[in-house]
């Protein structure tokens, strides 16, 4: 298959594209060329602004598709853009949506396509993948315009380190917080059910999906089947840094009221368990089986920040402000029980 990929190079499709290079396919990525260094081997790249339409189309003309993944769409705008950018040009259009989307809170903590409904109150970026989401499947429906809707979880690898609370631009901060014996931040109690999925697993179960008719018209989430709990997520970060890191466990409300910007990523996502039924897309892609449990995936993680001392910069900002929220919930508790 020709395949466009709209991105290509961060942490969920630098795996699938890896794959799909691998499975023979020729893929083409369409970005501005500011990471080349992440760009695969056989890749061919398109240098363009996917928000610039008419620079964009001008940059595509004479290329069609069996199948369009625009990785970096997040507003109803860039979506309607894209509808106008591809129609006619592809057999396929996967838009990148995310597991966020589901109701929150849950009525029910076992998440499917069919039996959960969107809706997020906590967070607008969701939000927006709702809107989007609907955008396209009214056009599909209209016109047939042939969107599948992908929602990835929390999917994390080499370059990641998947935690509810670290720095977002220098991940290696919460292993070096760890190594410290500085106190890590758990929202609640830290029993609430999560689910961390390695890019090459995700990357198996998306690539099935590619240049699929029955796919059309569809949502699909893709997530690993292992289920831990927070505290199981924080532990083996630290078994993997070779450390037992100081857990200290702080209410989601109490977290946000100091940190306002955590409301989305927490009451809105992973405060609430989320445990997937991945039923529908093993369904129609029977190789999608997730072989990387989350204590070797995180293994190897840490492993490539280890490789170069250039990965392991931390947030200087973040620790404060961590520090910060440890002696203010500390207060509050003293003050709770009259210390």
């Amino acid at each position: 298959m020709k395949l466009l990929f709209v991105g290509g190079t961060g942490v969920i499709s630098q795996a699938v594209s890896r794959l799909v290079l691998e499975q023979g396919h020729e893929l083409w990525l369409f970005n501005r060329g500011n990471r080349r260094e992440l760009v695969p081997d056989g890749a061919k790249v398109i240098e363009g602004d996917i928000r610039n339409p008419a620079a964009a189309a001008e940059a595509l003309r004479g290329h069609e598709w069996d199948a369009v993944v625009d990785w970096i769409v997040f507003t109803p705008d860039q979506a309607r853009a894209d509808i106008e950018l591809f129609r006619g040009k592809t057999r396929q259009y996967v838009f990148i949506s995310s597991a966020s989307a589901y109701q929150k809170p849950l009525r029910h903590y076992i998440i499917s396509e069919a039996a959960t409904p969107l809706g997020n109150p906590y967070w607008e970026y969701s939000r927006n993948k709702i809107a989007c989401e609907r955008l396209l499947m009214d056009e599909y429906r209209a016109s047939g315009f042939p969107v599948t809707i992908v929602r990835p979880s929390f999917t994390y690898g080499d370059t990641m380190i998947p935690a509810a609370i670290n720095s977002w631009t220098k991940p290696w901060s919460i292993v070096d917080r760890m190594r410290r014996g500085k106190p890590i931040i758990v929202h609640g109690d830290g029993t609430s059910l999560w689910t961390m999925t390695h890019n090459t697993d995700f990357a198996v179960g998306f690539a099935g999906l590619l240049g699929r008719p029955e796919a059309i018209g569809e949502a699909y989430h893709i997530t690993s089947d292992e289920v831990l709990t927070w505290n199981q997520i924080y532990e083996a970060i630290g078994r993997a840094a070779g450390v037992e890191p100081q857990l200290v466990h702080i209410a989601s409300d109490f977290i946000v009221s100091h940190w306002p910007e955590m409301e989305g990523g927490l009451l809105g996502d992973k405060a609430v368990s989320a445990v997937f039924d991945n039923a529908k897309i093993r369904a129609l892609v029977p190789a999608f089986r997730p072989k990387v449990p989350f204590a070797e995936g995180i293994r190897r993680t840490i492993a490539w920040f280890e490789s170069a001392p250039d990965r392991q910069a931390t947030d200087d900002e973040w620790n404060a402000r961590c520090d910060r929220l440890v002696e203010a919930h500390e207060r509050a508790r003293r003050t709770r029980i009259g210390d």
